[in-house]
């Protein structure tokens, strides 16, 4: 006598079903309930396949049988354990769970770009994606046609593959594997009378899955994320995975640099000099305010930096990185001679050189680094070597020092 008849009504069968009523009972109703086909039925799943795992196996039925799903789990607890879904539905189409080891093949990855902004890598974010990968097809359950009907590929063997021998060099070849085109790498083949309507004798179909994908604050360009068992299906292979590689868009304001973000403030020389306020957007939307004070000089190219409004840390987001500014200070194109001497008095005093008697005074010209450039690709300044000297000498910003003031 049966204690419970929950995991027998789950599948539709009867408590005295054979293992092949059982069988045919969890594949029609694993294929319809499958996330691939209803996206919103994952417990459902769950639950059929819970029931087959259960009623599969002689030892887990008859103490099911005695005393139900509660001393299941009590056995369970005990040091049984489950299988997940997933893997119970790969090892079933994969010839069973004995057959699970010699099965070890898997489908190869599907690999994809996931463009983020930099918003999005400091605050965290769910983004859906439609993508399209092969399932096994429902109409022949991953058969490819009519039971029976299939036969080996007699030009690979069944093995999928086909070995070829090159000539590379008097008296040396190598082998190469490509795929057999005969049975385009299934080992085997069907007629055309028996071949399943639905997916052309190929077991599998095409679909548009469609995913959610987490982006964890403080990720970084290029990590991935992996979408375990996602990828393709085919029979007595394990599916791949999905791996989605971040990739971050580039910012007006901020540029990364693993946990500091870095960002370049103009000041007009009267603010290096007497004090400014500046207002910075946030990647989160707030409004902080940096500044110096009257009689704070900011030197061309200095840096400070703010603690704390930087990147999040990804195992620990509640730790962000630093902010650091870096100035630039733009000078004016000319001042009135008539205020020179003013400015003269507030300003150190330089140091006085000497002039020789027979010093030539020389008049400057304007000049810029194209025209030296040009000079360069002209001959007329050696091997050109000088032009990246002045280049680097001018322009370059160091970034060595950090003050917290």
């Amino acid at each position: 006598m049966v204690f419970e008849t929950t995991f027998y009504d789950i599948l539709g069968v009867q408590p005295s079903c054979t293992p092949e009523e059982l069988k045919k009972a969890y594949r029609k109703l694993a294929l319809k309930y499958h996330p691939d086909k209803n996206p919103n039925e994952g417990e459902k799943f769950k639950q059929i396949s819970m029931a087959y795992e259960v009623l599969s196996d002689p030892e887990k039925k008859a103490i099911y049988d005695e005393g139900g799903e509660a001393a299941i789990k009590q056995g369970a607890g005990g040091g049984g354990g489950f299988h997940s879904p997933m893997d119970i539905f790969q090892m079933f189409f994969n010839g069973g769970f004995s057959g699970r080891s010699k099965s070890e093949r898997k489908t190869s990855n599907l690999i994809h770009t996931l463009a983020v902004t930099l918003e999005e890598l400091y605050t965290g974010t769910k983004r859906k994606l439609a993508l399209q990968k092969n399932v096994i097809c429902e109409s022949c359950e991953g058969i490819g046609g009519k039971r029976g009907a299939s036969q080996k590929c007699a030009p690979c063997r069944g093995t999928g593959v086909i070995t070829k021998v090159q000539k590379i060099a008097p008296g040396l070849v190598q082998q190469c594997e490509e795929r057999c085109r005969n049975c385009r790498g299934l080992g085997e083949t069907i007629d055309d009378k028996d071949r399943c309507k639905e997916c052309n004798g190929r077991k599998t179909v095409r679909v548009r899955k469609l995913l959610e994908v987490e982006v964890l604050k403080g990720m970084m360009d290029e990590q991935r994320i992996v979408l375990q068992g996602e990828g393709d299906q085919e029979p007595h292979h394990r599916p791949g995975d999905i791996v989605l590689v971040l990739e971050e868009k580039p910012h007006p304001v901020f540029k990364r640099d693993g946990q500091d973000l870095i960002a370049h403030v103009q000041l007009q020389l009267s603010e290096a000099l007497c004090g400014f306020q500046r207002v910075i957007k946030t990647l989160d939307g707030r409004d902080i305010v940096i500044q110096s004070y009257p009689g704070e000089v900011v030197k061309h190219h200095s840096t400070k930096c703010v603690m704390g409004e930087g990147m999040p840390l990804l195992q620990m987001p509640g730790e962000k990185g630093r902010l650091i500014i870096q100035f630039v200070v733009v000078f004016p194109d000319s001042l009135p001679p008539e205020i020179v001497p003013e400015i003269r008095k507030c300003l150190p005093t330089p140091p006085q050189e000497p002039i020789p008697e027979d010093g030539e005074e020389v008049n400057m010209m304007d000049f810029s680094l194209e025209q030296y450039q040009k000079a360069s690709e002209e001959g007329n300044s050696g091997d050109g070597r000088d032009s990246d000297r002045f280049h680097h000498g001018g322009e370059r910003v160091h970034m060595q020092t950090c003050n917290t003031s």
